[in-house]
């Protein structure tokens, strides 16, 4: 199985540096970090300290690209074949312990916005849309870990 992801309009630099890591470890080839999301490297092209404390070499380990719309690079994914799961809650989503897409061998997982999640017109352009259930008072989870939870679940669901 090929898996990428997209993070869409993350705003902190931990969050991402978090996911780097994880990606490396349930073994994703990419991350296109899209629109205001921090990458690994300053203006100078140096690895930033703050994210390499978190993602702990995985910055060099996965590859990654800046990318600036976020919708142009889910269009291209679709027609080079791959699937767009996104994680969300919305009306349209199923359990994240749902079989999706069985047999789909290039799945593309979009995050979005700690805030803001993912907008309405990314989801438009998703094939599924998952969603984590939650059983305590809280609504949501910090997104470095929705990642992660998805990320893993995804690898192994077949």
């Amino acid at each position: 199985m090929h898996l990428v992801a997209i993070l869409h309009d993350i705003r902190s630099v931990h969050n991402v540096g978090s996911i780097f890591r994880t990606a490396d470890g349930a073994g994703f080839e990419k991350l296109y970090l899209c629109d205001i999301t921090p990458s690994p490297v300053d203006r100078f092209k140096k690895i930033r300290p703050d994210f390499a404390k978190v993602a702990l070499g995985a910055e060099k380990s996965v590859a990654w690209e800046s990318i600036l719309s976020t919708s142009a690079l889910i269009k291209k994914l679709k027609d080079d074949g791959w699937a767009i799961v996104a994680l969300e809650q919305s009306k349209l989503s199923v359990p994240i312990t749902s079989k999706v897409l069985p047999g789909h061998r290039k799945i593309a997982l979009v995050v979005g916005n700690e805030v803001d999640g993912i907008p309405p017109k990314l989801l438009k352009l998703a094939d599924v849309i998952l969603e984590i259930p939650m059983c305590g008072k809280k609504e949501s989870l910090n997104v470095s870990v929705a990642f992660g939870v998805a990320a893993y679940q995804l690898r192994f669901q077949t």
